[in-house]
């Protein structure tokens, strides 16, 4: 296992920018997710921790030993891609022996850690097939334990999910949450699915345009979001936004309602989440209804703010029945309120 530092790192190609002084602590064992948007330099990040892509500026940290200068194949990482990257004429054993055997280990070793990687993932029975005969998801498990055999300080994930469907996906990361609890290994895993990212991380690191913009447990993202772009990302339906102004203790919404709540004055933006809004029919949130969608254990109530084009989703919990066009009021706890200043930060 290895601690893994990032020092102020950039990345640049030619005169563009795409990395913008990213620092983190990434402890041992520790589970750490990557996520964001596509473009916002994720990849790009996760690259150059393998030694795949060179550091403009800033340093890299493996354990005790500054990497930004050694080959991917001396940093004693392994990685596990989106494709897969499987030889297609080999067999599922010779695939996963193959790091092993170039760097020279005995036979009897490497049959070892190719039959104790394959129990672990249950891909025994598929030793002698070719990858062409597998699935999806018994790729990916061969592609786990080809990184698995090598025994290294560090895992690295690039969106290795993304070409499973959504049953398999649901159960491939819950399989690789298991796999790293139980070898105990660093990991660093980069995924543009935030509902993956909260299951998986034990903390994550939301990127937005090359920048960092919050690194901290998923409840801590989930909970006090420390800028716009994060409240918006994190949380499945996402947060609603009503700009406002604070006079006094409350915030002013636009068609005028007053949200209690509010301390100190100027422009706003009252973040909410979907599931914090209780159906209230005094409540100064007044939701002009469009659509309902009936999920069984929740309603999920698409609408605009009353007088307003600013659109509002609730979540109420069962099934509930709505009328296209009838105003429904809700009430929000102080507590769940999240106010963001005119440069999107957190200001409660």
């Amino acid at each position: 296992m290895a601690k893994i530092i990032l020092d102020n790192l950039k990345k640049s190609y030619g005169a563009t920018e795409v990395l913008h002084g990213v620092n983190a602590e990434i402890e041992d064992g520790e589970f750490v997710v990557i996520v964001g948007p596509s473009g916002c330099g994720k990849s790009t990040l996760l690259r150059m921790i393998a030694g795949l892509e060179t550091v403009t500026e800033g340093e890299i940290y493996i354990g005790e030993r500054m990497v930004n200068g050694l080959e991917p194949a001396d940093r004693d990482i392994a990685m596990v891609f989106q494709n897969y990257a499987l030889y297609p004429h080999m067999s599922v054993r010779q695939n996963m022996a193959y790091g092993l055997k170039i760097r020279g280990l005995p036979r009897d070793e490497i049959n070892r850690r190719v039959e104790e990687a394959a129990e672990i993932l249950e891909i025994g029975d598929y030793l002698d097939r070719k990858p062409r005969q597998l699935s999806g998801g018994q790729r990916q498990r061969v592609a786990m334990g080809r990184a698995i055999v090598r025994q290294p300080e560090v895992f690295l994930f690039d969106e290795p999910l993304s070409n499973l469907d959504a049953k398999l996906r649901v159960q491939m990361r819950l399989e690789i949450r298991k796999l790293q609890k139980r070898l105990g290994v660093t990991a660093v895993y980069v995924t543009h699915d935030q509902v993956e990212a909260m299951t998986l991380g034990d903390r994550l690191m939301v990127l937005n345009g090359g920048y960092a913009e919050q690194f901290g447990t998923p409840i801590e993202l989930y909970e006090r979001p420390q800028t716009i772009f994060v409240a918006g990302f994190i949380g499945s339906p996402a947060m609603n936004f009503l700009p406002g102004r604070i006079e006094g203790d409350a915030v002013v919404l636009e068609n005028g309602s007053k949200v209690p709540g509010g301390a100190g004055s100027g422009q706003v933006t009252l973040g909410v989440r979907p599931e914090h809004l209780v159906a209230d029919d005094k409540g100064p949130i007044r939701l002009q209804v469009i659509l309902a969608e009936q999920l069984g254990a929740n309603t999920l109530v698409h609408g605009v703010l009353e007088g307003t084009d600013t659109q509002l989703v609730v979540s109420l919990a069962g099934i509930r029945a709505v009328t296209e066009g009838e105003v429904m009021g809700f009430s929000i706890a102080r507590e769940q309120m999240h106010l963001f200043g005119p440069d999107g930060r957190r200001i409660n």
